[in-house]
């Protein structure tokens, strides 16, 4: 199927590893241009140089989606080097949980900076850049728990409600302009952060990810190229009448729609 990405301009946010990393890699297999950025610059070079040596037209900058000085310098820079700005993953984020009274200002703070001001900063900025062109794609990566929250899951479930409401409330106000805006609830995907976890446990990939598995309906984690598959989707032309909606990439396991 001809997704029609070649030569779009794609920039994913938080993208050195994991479902960032995946989803900056299938959209260079798309032909599309990408724009990649981490908090650290010799992870970002790394990316940049394999996505490069994989055949991609690739960019790269160090910036903190935390801090709203490194997403001006970074989307300024992407429409720099490109000329354009055709779609936007807004998929910067921790899983950060705890039992609430353990949760300072500082960590909610800190939480609700990365993953919901800096998805608006990011929109903010890139919205300009697609009503010229008379269109565009924005997909926001969240959470199957922003649905349905547990025991012990802010400030993660709360931040991540935003961005299903930032995702709906945008779709309404901008599909008059051609800018369609869904979001993809993550659940179980192989990542940085579940191997750090699978360190500190003491257990090898196999032991982690099969202790993991048996709670999901698939009975197994997903790939995070399985995750960057409904990215690329979403943004492409195949999803040209889909809007304002949520794919939950979770092997089954929740329990709401």
């Amino acid at each position: 199927m001809e997704l029609g990405l070649k030569n779009k301009v794609a920039v994913v946010t938080g993208s050195t590893d994991g479902i960032g990393k995946a989803t900056a890699f299938k959209f260079a297999q798309e032909g599309a241009k990408v724009a990649i950025c981490g908090r650290r610059a010799d992870m970002v070079a790394k990316t940049v140089d394999e996505l490069k040596r994989a055949g991609g037209d690739a960019f790269g900058m160090a910036a903190d989606i935390g801090k709203a000085s490194d997403i001006e310098k970074f989307i300024n820079a992407v429409v720099a080097h490109f000329g354009r700005l055709d779609i936007l993953v807004n998929n910067a984020g921790t899983s950060k949980r705890s039992k609430f009274l353990e949760l300072d200002d500082a960590a909610w703070s800190a939480d609700l900076e990365l993953k919901v001001f800096g998805a608006i900063r990011c929109t903010r900025l890139a919205v300009p850049h697609m009503r010229r062109q008379g269109g565009g794609r924005i997909i926001n990566v969240t959470n199957i728990g922003a649905k349905q929250p547990g025991a012990e899951s802010m400030p993660t479930t709360l931040s991540r409600a935003a961005g299903l409401a930032f995702t709906k409330a945008l779709s309404k106000e901008y599909a008059p302009e051609k800018i369609l805006v869904n979001t993809v609830c993550i659940g179980k995907i192989k990542s940085g952060q579940h191997e750090r976890a699978r360190a500190r446990a003491g257990l090898s990939a196999e032991e982690y990810y099969t202790k993991a598995g048996k709670e999901i309906p698939l009975g197994r984690v997903g790939e995070a190229e399985e995750a960057a598959n409904a990215i690329v989707f979403l943004a492409s032309d195949a999803a040209s009448y889909v809007t304002g909606t949520s794919i939950n990439l979770d092997g089954g396991i929740s329990g709401v729609l």
